[in-house]
């Protein structure tokens, strides 16, 4: 008989066993009175035929036992008692229970928040059809920003058409600002929100289907059709109150009237896929046929393999296909080369691979916590054990297996287990809530975080496993006792052997050393992360703030293709900035004043390689563009960025010499082929393919644009007088707090623009902790749980001294009755905390140094093996362990030596 169906015959056995066991009571009955009858009839007196009778039946219990065991009721009969007599016994002991519980909720809780963050972002697939068949296609990593890491329009096309391994390639426009709509409603203020561009096939190619309305279709993003847009499901519900006639309703964006032609799906968060820590309000259609196409590289690429086509195929397919990207152009100028450049990789890998060894050692952390709540709760168990200890040993007296005592007190660890695992699992609702919505928290994923049903799946197993941990140890050991001698015990001191001993110090050395590889962890992250905010960023975020400025040029002033439209767009801006940044500067407490186009660690791109002029590039010279920056007079000042040389001015016209400011690396770097007179660069002229080339004014120190930790990329600064600049931002430097000036500064940019909308007044050094969200969430999150398994490791040294103590109550007294100092005492019994502590430091510190290269690659500027860190921990823990012998030893001091003996 198979052992499903086995199990259900014993569980429909087992729900009918009332109806059963009246059954096998009426039939044993019927025989007993059969087998009396018999006896009667042999001329037995009535008792003694009643006795024989039941003797050749065996009992009655015996055979009702022996029956029902047949039918598989004894099993679950005894875990039917076991459970009562665990809830029983836990109900008595309620501190115990409650200690236990606490202990377990925050070590399963823990565990379970951290294994969701695990599982959204590194285990479960992408939210997307056949996810596995996504790759992201995209150039090596270069030093040139997102134009590095970017195809022109041209390309995209060419590798659509030179493909044959993908079903589709699709793609979006990567440099879409923040706050780039203006909803306006009901004549107030505009509504700022942010859209991003998207190849019309966009959705298609993910697999994704508007919850309401339709998707993108060719003719939406032919150039000059009538705008429409895809809101998302949360800015459909915040600002538009969940209409459920929204699709088909035109609404005013950025001035025109956009029709409204689905809502996305719930699940589907651009921000959280792409642009990890972005609030991304709306998608519209990206126009690859009009002004896009000579912007050079500006999009990025998607592509959906074929069924059956492997990854590797996919690459040389790639790499192929490559060489026709820049052949036959309508428009050379905006293709790069792309020769071997074009490498599909994942896109899971893409946007969460990065994220990999941070939450292998997240998860490892919390693992640790569990290990040490499971050796501390080891520890209380083996406590309560013992104080149990006669009354398991009568009950092997009484003809008790060892199995069955084992199991008894694994009952209560399971059940202790599940109670802390309920408890625990409301405490990760409410973690994994609180993530989810943390926008300020650039992880991938992080906005589609739940607990999901393979979370719960975790959660048991966990339980289950935690319970075997905490429980088998001490069940083994207790069950494994002399029951002569636990029999015969009496007093406190005399009770246990020397093993016992050990064994509780082996668990406290152990769950010590698991507390120190946690904390010499979480100190090696928490001086990193100090280096990192010890970081030179080449500006001083600190009171500077800044501000989408709301500008349209004039079409009158035509598109910029001609020199003189040109001329006269740049003068416009001038006469508009010019003015707007004079008042903004003469407002009190304002020390500078400035816009740009792009903040250092919140977007950029690349103009190419401007050369020392006269100096012959060399042909192997395979290097990156700088950064190019588009600013106005008192930026660089705004943003606290010293500049040899001198600043922009607004005399900096279109009439005159083009002029620009590079950094220092960038100098450095130039210096190396021109050999100008001194290596100064003030006053050199770069050629970039004009007639009077651009001289170099200023050099600015190196800025930190594209992260904290990485290398710096090279910049170059050009004037906005002379240079066309993308969304102006406005940057203000205060001696006051830049909050008491937003509503002075927007109300300027109101007055000099009606339509202004309601933007957010940002201090600069939210870009920094944008930036450093990542590294502060893991060191927060690993330093939680350092502290916690300092509390676990405290409250164990506590629980094993204390206990210790309290069975050599005697031994302590006979001392003290003999000469033996209070003082002398105290020491003895510090002195043995000690040594367990030291113990497992010494352990601990081992354990670190061998797993040192796990979290080598996520450390800046600290060494894996930093003296500093292990010893400052190290001395943490021994501290923490001396405070937790204390009490213990301060009560072994003032035992008294008559009461102890009469205790005995």
């Amino acid at each position: 008989m198979s052992g499903p169906v086995r199990l259900v015959r014993r569980l429909r056995a087992f729900l009918g066993k009332r109806v059963l066991d009246a059954d096998l009571d009426q039939e044993l009955a019927a025989h007993l009175e059969m087998a009396i009858e018999d006896n009667l009839a042999r001329g037995l007196s009535p008792e003694e035929a009643r006795r024989v009778a039941l003797i050749s039946i065996g009992g009655l219990e015996q055979a009702r036992e022996k029956h029902r065991e047949a039918r598989g009721l004894m099993t679950l009969d005894i875990l039917g008692h076991d459970i009562r007599y665990t809830l029983r016994t836990l109900g008595r002991d309620r501190g115990f229970t409650a200690v236990a519980v606490l202990i377990l909720a925050l070590a399963i809780g823990a565990n379970i928040a951290v294994f969701s963050v695990v599982n959204t972002i590194l285990l479960r697939p992408l939210p997307f059809p056949n996810a596995q068949q996504l790759v992201w296609i995209a150039p090596p990593p270069a030093k040139c920003g997102l134009s590095c890491a970017t195809y022109s329009t041209d390309a995209y096309d060419e590798f659509r058409v030179h493909t044959r391994s993908f079903q589709d390639v699709t793609g979006y426009f990567a440099f879409s600002s923040p706050d780039n709509l203006k909803l306006a409603r009901n004549g107030g203020a505009p509504i700022p929100a942010t859209s991003i561009d998207v190849i019309h096939n966009f959705l298609q190619v993910l697999g994704v289907q508007p919850a309401m309305g339709r998707a993108f279709s060719a003719d939406d993003a032919r150039h000059g059709a009538p705008p429409v847009v895809l809101l998302s499901d949360a800015w459909w519900r915040r600002q538009f109150n969940a209409d459920p006639d929204i699709v088909g309703k035109a609404i005013d964006l950025n001035g025109k009237q956009t029709t409204v032609i689905g809502v996305l799906p719930r699940t589907f968060d651009f921000g959280a896929v792409f642009s990890p820590g972005a609030k991304v309000d709306a998608i519209t259609p990206l126009d690859l046929y009009g002004p896009p196409r000579d912007w050079g590289n500006i999009i990025t690429m998607i592509g959906r393999m074929k069924p059956g086509v492997t990854l590797a195929q996919a690459r040389d397919d790639a790499k192929a296909a490559g060489k026709f990207m820049c052949w036959n152009n309508r428009y050379p100028q905006s293709c790069g080369d792309y020769k071997d450049a074009v490498v599909p990789v994942p896109l899971k890998d893409y946007v969460s691979g990065r994220m990999r060894k941070s939450l292998v050692v997240l998860w490892s952390a919390v693992g640790a916590i569990l290990l040490i709540a499971c050796v501390n709760l080891s520890n209380l168990m083996l406590a309560r054990a013992s104080a149990r200890n006669k009354e398991f040993a009568m009950r092997g007296a009484l003809g008790a297996t060892r199995g069955r005592i084992v199991g008894q007190l694994l009952t209560e660890s399971l059940i202790l287990s599940g109670a802390g695992a309920v408890l625990g699992l409301g405490l990760a609702f409410a973690i994994v809530r609180w993530l989810a919505h943390q926008g300020s928290i650039a992880l991938p994923l992080l906005g589609l975080l739940r607990i999901d049903s393979t979370a719960l799946g975790w959660t048991v197993l966990v339980a289950v496993s935690a319970a075997v941990l905490f429980g088998l140890v001490p069940g083994l050991r207790i069950a494994g006792g002399n029951l002569q001698e636990a029999l015969k015990e009496s007093g406190q001191g005399m009770g246990h052997s020397r093993r016992h001993e050990r064994l509780r110090a082996f668990l406290v050395v152990t769950e010590v050393a698991l507390a120190c590889m946690l904390l010499v962890g979480a100190g090696l992250l928490l001086r990193s992360f100090l280096r990192v905010l010890d970081v030179d960023l080449g500006f001083q975020p600190e009171r500077a703030a800044a501000v989408r400025v709301d500008y349209e040029d004039n079409p009158a002033d035509g598109d910029g293709n001609t020199e003189a439209s040109a001329k006269a767009i740049l003068a416009r801006r001038a006469s508009y900035f010019q003015p707007l940044i004079q008042r903004v500067s003469a407002l009190p407490g304002l020390e500078a004043a400035g816009t740009t186009d792009y903040l250092p660690l919140a977007g950029n791109r690349s103009w190419g390689l401007p050369f020392p002029k006269g100096v012959k590039r060399p042909e192997n010279l395979h290097v990156s563009g700088p950064l190019v920056y588009v600013v106005s007079s008192g930026y660089l000042r705004a943003m606290g960025t010293k500049v040899r040389g001198r600043d922009f001015t607004w005399n900096d016209g279109t009439d005159m010499q083009k002029v620009v400011v590079i950094d220092e690396a960038y100098a450095k770097f130039l210096a190396s082929y021109a050999h100008w007179p001194n290596n100064d660069p003030v006053g050199q002229i770069l050629d970039d393919g004009s007639k009077t080339g651009l001289q170099i004014i200023g050099v600015a120190e190196d800025v930190h644009a594209e992260s904290v930790e990485g290398e710096n990329g090279w910049q170059i600064y050009y004037p906005g007088t002379q240079a066309f600049a993308g969304t102006p931002q406005l940057v203000v430097r205060t001696t006051l707090p830049p909050a008491q000036l937003a509503t002075t500064v927007m109300s300027i940019l109101r007055e000099m623009n009606p339509k202004q909308s309601a933007a957010e007044f940002k201090p600069i050094t939210m870009l920094v902790d944008h930036a450093n969200s990542p590294r502060r969430f893991f060191m927060l999150l690993v330093g939680a749980f350092a502290g916690l398994g300092l509390l676990l490791a405290a409250l164990g040294i506590y629980g094993v001294i204390s206990y210790s103590v309290t069975r050599q109550t005697c031994e302590i007294g006979i001392r003290m009755a003999l000469g033996s100092s209070a003082g002398r005492v105290q020491r003895e019994v510090l002195a043995g905390t000690l040594r367990l502590a030291l113990t497992g430091i010494v352990l601990g510190c081992v354990a670190s140094l061998l797993a040192a290269r796990l979290i080598s690659s996520l450390l800046f500027g600290t060494s894996a093996w930093d003296l500093a860190t292990y010893a400052g921990m190290a001395l943490l823990l021994l501290l923490v362990a001396a405070l937790s012998g204390y009490l213990p030893a301060r009560r072994a001091a003032r035992i008294s030596p008559l009461v102890a003996l009469r205790a005995n």
